[in-house]
């Protein structure tokens, strides 16, 4: 295995030496613990920059660490360029034909020396073919193109939906989320509205917070409508109509139906839900990396979608667990315009909020951009790392430096500024600085060869015959509907001692004709699952709803649906001018209720079980409503904090071995030098003294005498002392060697115990073991059995959207 294949770090290149011009053999690998602390990538056009954001991408890929890409230009949509044959044929639909023809090839020969570059590059690099197979084979590659059918389509529905508890819970998150939702939103309509003082702004945000704060979702054809008939009468201490009079809001009203009803409107209401979740992760639990191309968009289209994106991954993240390993990444390739430094768009805010508080849940933002002045430095001083190519000019030059010196400073760390500024006037092509406040000092280094096929923007049609993404059909389920009785009656005729709950359902006055109470049984107990061996203990909810029918078994609990409990959606009123259906004679006899729950507790105890996944090498076990895929996300993440925390250890036990090495071989090779330097002053001074004796005295200058002797016998007692110092030199260098050789040795024991942490961390060769844990009779504890009205008008119970599905 190569050296940089090791745990938790990103092989980005070798250092490099700016007088000699030269790559050194040393590797730089970056540890991808420190992206919590955010990156920030700043180069002209031409300094590499791309490449190495992607390098960088394609690590996060080899360590299982999904992303979210937002991707303005199309550079980025390279990443699906791996080609682990290294074929020319590979090569050959993705060349760009110009440059061929620049070079008078063919394009098959062109593509040909396309693989065979690709296939030298990566060796020079110490890559391989099998390292392109390795990255494919551990992270899912996607492009989303929003507003278009390009790539894989994505829909902003979820967008308007009430965001978790925990976001509403923190005011400034909510308020934040509701100013950017509202100004990306008239941004669409051409309004640059300043949330303090357009009326726009401040309606918008009003409907927005009245559904939102109580839990209820929005889509935009409601958002247009409350438009027009607000859900309150005043805003702030004035009554609406001098507010906002209503001329004016059927004006906004109509501005934003006329988009919606536009015909190309309709692409960015379908496709995959913009789901964070489901986006970082496949159905199997498998790392993704979901590059949003973008380049096709108008300037305010663009801001719409990656401010509704912004604020998506603000509410996952909210919902996550904190941790000090990295988790997930979000890369933006051009930073521009998102985070200016005076101007404040829609996704400003979600950048500053991002910035400060990302870190504590793992989530490393990754900002890069070839335009280094119009950007917010002051916000960017959270960012722990910096590489940074070759820059344009000096203003350029200047804010970078400017803003290195703010997240230095920030960081509690030294900034030279005559030093770095040095640095940066020798940067060649590919050649960076990395400045990491995790580090001693910055290193100059040449980032390495990109696996994937560097081509530059992919177009559309390019990322249509890539992606080749198949439209679901949406399907509908057809279930048998048990016979119960459809005729209607006003109102509900049952004995005094049942005592029934309805379900709660939002239905337009305008439908409500159609609807009907249909007779059910709704059963909720809490489970206890217990397997003593696998150290399972825990208690699961579980809810069960089935249809009272004409049937001879009137309640039939082997065709019950499983519903997630949610006592919110029950009342013990009903809605009114409701219908009811006629119940079924079984159901209006209140004897038959506890034969049935008895029923429901065998039927739990001979055909309910709970499936649980559990990790042998982690001693972890699923939770009751966590699927596979959520458990290995999980485990995941658990791993990489355990093998951060591992590696820590690792590196401080050998630490302060290290350094007190390293000051011996420093003084060691200081003492060679000072030993060498008295050695050849004191060869000259010798040889001096001894030629200029003898020589007077042979030619006559000076007479033979006492003193002559005198001074040639203090010159050849001085050549017995370099004789000495000669030896003292030799021994001095095989000190050095000694201690070198302890440094080596010391180094190799550390990376044999790193290696074996790698064998410990890698989970993707467990096998998960299914457990499936019956309950007894004793551990169901029933808390509702209940007649239950549900008004339906013909829906199965899956197509009812109250409903959550088990």
């Amino acid at each position: 295995m190569n050296e940089f294949e090791k745990l938790g770090v990103f092989y980005l290149g070798k250092n490099y030496d700016t007088n000699s011009k030269k790559i050194s053999n040393e590797y730089i690998l970056y540890d991808s613990k420190d992206l919590t602390t955010h990156a920030v990538c700043v180069g002209m056009t031409g300094s590499g920059k791309t490449g190495l954001c992607i390098s960088l991408l394609e690590e996060a890929a080899i360590d299982n660490v999904p992303a979210i890409v937002i991707d303005p230009k199309g550079d980025i949509t390279n990443l699906l360029l791996t080609f682990p044959q290294l074929n020319g044929e590979d090569f050959l639909p993705w060349i760009n034909k110009s440059d061929a023809s620049r070079k008078n090839m063919t394009e098959e020969e062109f593509a040909n020396s396309q693989a065979e570059l690709w296939k030298k590059g990566l060796k020079e690099w110490d890559q391989d073919s099998e390292r392109i197979a390795m990255m494919k084979e551990k992270s899912e590659f996607n492009i989303y193109t929003p507003g278009s059918n390009a790539g894989i389509q994505i829909s902003i529905l979820d967008s308007f939906k009430a965001p978790p508890d925990e976001v509403i819970e923190d005011t400034d998150i909510f308020s934040d989320k509701i100013s950017s939702t509202a100004s990306s939103l008239l941004g669409l309509l051409g309004i640059d509205a300043d949330p303090i003082k357009s009326k726009e702004h401040i309606l918008l945000s009003n409907v927005l917070q009245h559904y939102w704060a109580n839990g209820e979702d929005l889509d935009l054809p409601k958002i247009i409508q409350n438009i027009q008939a607000p859900p309150f009468n005043k805003i702030g201490v004035f009554e609406i109509e001098s507010f906002y009079p209503e001329k004016d809001r059927f004006t906004l009203a109509m501005q934003l139906n006329n988009i919606l009803s536009a015909p190309g409107f309709q692409s960015w209401l379908n496709g995959e839900s913009l789901d964070i979740d489901k986006l970082l992760y496949n159905e199997s639990g498998k790392p993704r990396i979901s590059i949003f191309y973008t380049a096709h968009l108008s300037d305010s289209e663009r801001m719409f979608f990656t401010s509704l994106l912004l604020n998506q991954t603000l509410s996952w993240m909210r919902k996550q667990s904190g941790t000090t390993s990295l988790r997930a990444l979000l890369y933006v390739d051009e930073i521009f315009g998102y985070l200016p430094p005076v101007s404040n768009p829609p996704t400003k805010i979600a950048f500053l909020t991002l910035l400060k508080q990302a870190r504590a849940f793992g989530l490393g933002l990754v900002l890069a951009t070839q335009n280094p002045v119009d950007l917010d430095y002051k916000s960017l001083s959270n960012a722990g790392t910096w590489f940074i190519g070759r820059l344009q000019t000096e203003r350029d030059q200047k804010r970078i430096l400017d803003g290195l010196e703010g997240a230095s400073l920030e960081g509690g760390g030294k900034f030279n500024r005559s030093e770095i500024e040095k640095l940066l006037a020798n940067l060649d092509k590919r050649v960076f600085l990395l400045h990491n406040v995790h580090e001693e000092h910055p290193q100059i280094f040449h980032t390495r060869w990109a696996m994937s096929y560097l081509r530059g923007p992919l177009t559309r049609t390019q990322i249509k015959t890539l992606v080749k993404a198949p439209v679901k059909p949406i399907e509908i389920i057809e279930q048998s509907q048990s016979k119960t009785s459809s005729t209607q009656v006003v109102a509900s005729l049952l004995p005094k001692e049942i005592k029934p709950l309805y379900m709660n359902r939002n239905i337009n006055e305008s439908e409500i004709g159609s609807y009907s109470y249909k007779p059910f049984v709704i059963a909720m107990a809490d489970i206890r699952f217990s397997d003593k061996p696998k150290k399972i203990d825990l208690v699961k909810s579980v809810s069960f709803i089935a249809p009272i029918t004409e049937n001879i078994i009137a309640v039939n609990w082997d065709e019950a649906t499983e519903i997630k409990p949610n006592e919110n959606i029950f009342s013990k009123k009903s809605a009114g001018n409701i219908n009811f259906a006629n119940v079924p004679n079984a159901g209006s006899n209140p004897k038959n209720y506890s034969k049935w729950q008895q029923f429901f507790e065998d039927n739990i105890v001979n055909d309910y079980y709970l499936e649980i996944y559990h990790s042998p090498e982690l001693k972890e076990t699923s939770n009751p409503y966590e699927n596979v895929r959520d458990f290995k996300i999980r485990l995941s993440q658990l791993t990489r904090e355990q093998r951060d925390d591992a590696l820590q250890k690792v590196k401080d036990k050998y630490a302060r071995r290290i350094q007190t090495l390293e000051g011996r071989i420093q003084r060691a090779q200081e003492k060679i030098e000072r030993e060498k330097s008295q050695s050849s002053q004191q060869k000259l001074s010798t040889a001096i003294s001894i030629g200029s004796t003898i020589l007077g005295a042979l030619f006559g200058r000076k007479t033979i005498s006492a003193t002559t002797i005198s001074k040639a016998g203090t010159a050849i007692k001085s050549a017995g002392k370099i004789a000495k110092e000669s030896s003292d030199v030799s021994r001095a260098e095989e000190s050095l060697v000694t201690l070198n050789e302890q440094m080596t040795e010391l180094q190799d024991k550390m990376q044999d115990d790193i290696n074996q942490l790698e064998d410990k961390f890698d989970l993707s060769v467990e096998q998960l073991e299914v457990v499936k844990v019956r309950p007894t009779k004793s551990n169901i504890s029933v808390k509702i059995f209940s007649f239950l009205w549900i008004p339906t008008s013909n829906e199965t119970i899956d197509q009812i959207e109250e409903i959550e599905l088990v």
